[in-house]
């Protein structure tokens, strides 16, 4: 599988490059975002990982850009940047980043979390799901809450669809991180909090539908509205 490394630090580039191809990852690195968008012309890669500070653009728009484009849209992204206030975070989540890592990182989580990414787009799936009037299309990766369409990221996607596979279980934010994320987190949890934030938003009328179990983690269920 090919990776894109857009990162202007060259030993941090550098590293990563050399944890990717010690796991058989084909990978480039740029530096700049022209450089980056010009070898995108050529060739698709199966995940980009972004730096937000660039010499000569800004990773969010970079983000944004590939987003709304339909040739790009669903490449998995994960942004690498010093940058770690939760507006920054969530900022990028919302404009469609799948995942996020702040400086310094460790390579071991970072090599997890690019194996789970990999993993969940390449899975193959042919099954639809629904529950009191939101339904999944798994094979096009595609939400409407009451026949409407809902434009989900890639986390917020997965967050969904498993916690639609486990209606009215109590699910913490270890088990989805676990789950959804793919590798053992350790540390703080917000990362579950900021998507269930999102994905409420984002599910308008049926929001009410993902209630809070304090001190614990999610659900989803008919009943007491969330807290």
């Amino acid at each position: 599988m090919l990776i894109y490394i857009v990162e202007d630090d060259s030993s941090i580039q550098k590293l990563i490059e050399y944890a990717l191809k010690s796991k058989n990852y084909k990978c480039k690195g740029f530096e700049r975002g022209k450089d980056f968008f010009k070898e995108l012309n050529k060739q698709i890669p199966d995940l980009i990982l972004l730096d937000i500070m660039l010499p000569d653009m800004d990773g969010t728009e970079i983000l944004k850009n590939l987003k709304q484009n339909p040739h790009t849209s669903s490449i998995p992204i994960m942004m690498i940047t010093a940058k770690s206030s939760e507006y920054d975070i969530v900022s990028s989540l919302d404009i469609g980043a799948d995942d996020y890592m702040t400086k310094p990182f460790s390579v071991l989580e970072l090599l997890s979390r690019v194996n789970a990414l990999l993993r969940r787009n390449n899975k193959q799936v042919e099954e639809n799901m629904e529950f009191q009037g939101i339904e999944i299309d798994l094979l096009r990766r595609k939400v409407t809450v009451d026949d409407e369409p809902v434009i989900l990221t890639y986390k917020e996607f997965e967050l969904l669809k498993y916690m639609m596979s486990n209606i009215d279980i109590v699910l913490s934010r270890e088990v989805l991180l676990n789950s959804v994320w793919g590798y053992d987190y350790e540390g703080e949890t917000r990362t579950v909090d900021m998507h269930i934030k999102l994905l409420r938003e984002k599910l308008g009328s049926k929001r009410n539908l993902i209630h809070t179990v304090r001190g614990v983690g999610y659900k989803i269920s008919q009943g007491e509205n969330y807290e």
